[in-house]
């Protein structure tokens, strides 16, 4: 049995990973300060199968910059983060007292555990493919350039920078993830599949990036947590990861898909109105045109997505017409 401790368990990644390493009979200390985009732990309870995995979880309320250590472990696996871009642009300070100081202070809890009782824990930290910033073909690989386009993921690059530093001045161990564009169930609703719907449930328009041009690529959430297991059962530390789903799409068809999806129609029936429900006059600074990943070396571990986005979407977007969040 392993013991973790997950970092932003209640937020939408961390959810999903609580609720993978729990299904493996490992016992979870998750970490949350409830911040405004963290889902109820009464989901949490539901999402991770009620009282069948119950007993091996245990949760505190804080923040990882304020911790003074954390319970004996083997593995701290770090999805606390602020994330949104668009908040990162208007008001950058979260970005870096979360993200950087945050991950500074779990570091240093690290190297401060006594080494003669046991193993110290080894870091695994959620990154982002934004650190690598866009790319017009092909895709980055894990050696690839870290050149940041806004305060988010400049505040992502900086973190990795640091683990890296750490890990070579004081022996830590480590394992960087750079998932691609995740979507799933829990995710709040700033986010582009649940706030799409939102804004179809209270007559608002869509107010879609740049005309709906970028491309993402989309990684279901289930997938990116069975990465993480994978990883771990691995052994493999001092390692970065890219984590994608190798599908991707541009923005304005996501919304099609999504649209079609919500009013459960025909695509060249609600393609004819679909320009009354799209607010097309925003561009966003700092904006990405393409992300792409390579994640061959995570595949080399024998781990490959299972979810295919065109078959969950109606699940998904059933889930948030189901679940309304403020």
């Amino acid at each position: 049995m392993k013991l973790v401790v997950v970092t932003g368990c209640l937020g939408f990644i961390g959810m999903h990973v609580t609720k993978a390493c729990l299904s493996m009979g490992w016992k979870v200390y998750g970490i949350d300060k409830k911040s405004y985009a963290a889902n109820d732990i009464d989901d949490l309870f539901q999402f991770c199968g009620g009282l069948r995995y119950w007993d091996n979880f245990k949760f505190l309320e804080a923040d990882i910059c304020d911790l003074k250590d954390v319970p004996s472990c083997e593995y701290i696996i770090n999805t606390a983060a602020e994330t949104h871009v668009g908040n990162s642009i208007i008001d950058s300070a979260d970005f870096i007292q979360t993200n950087i100081n945050g991950v500074k202070n779990l570091l240093d809890i690290i190297r401060r555990k006594p080494a003669n009782i046991s193993r110290k824990p080894i870091l695994l930290h959620f990154s982002t493919d934004e650190v690598y910033g866009d790319i017009l073909e092909g895709s980055h690989t894990e050696d690839s350039p870290l050149f940041p386009s806004n305060p988010y993921s400049a505040s992502k690059a900086s973190a990795d920078m640091l683990i890296k530093a750490w890990s070579r001045t004081y022996d830590i161990e480590y394992v960087i993830v750079r998932p691609a564009n995740n979507y799933g169930m829990y995710q709040y609703a700033e986010k582009l599949i649940p706030l799409v719907v939102k804004h179809l449930q209270i007559g608002r328009k869509i107010r879609l990036h740049d005309k709906g041009k970028p491309v993402r690529n989309w990684l279901h959430a289930e997938d990116t947590a069975r990465a993480i297991i994978k990883i771990i059962e691995s052994g493999q530390t001092n390692e970065i990861f890219n984590i994608s789903g190798n599908f991707e799409q541009a923005n304005n068809d996501t919304v099609l898909k999504i649209i079609n999806s919500y009013f459960n129609d025909s695509y060249k029936i609600l393609y004819e109105d679909v320009e009354n429900l799209l607010d097309l006059s925003y561009v966003r600074k700092g904006q990405d045109v393409r992300y792409s990943v390579d994640d061959s070396k995570l595949r080399e571990l024998g781990w490959e997505p299972k979810k295919d986005f065109d078959k969950e979407i109606d699940l998904i977007v059933e889930h948030y017409k189901n679940y309304f969040r403020w």
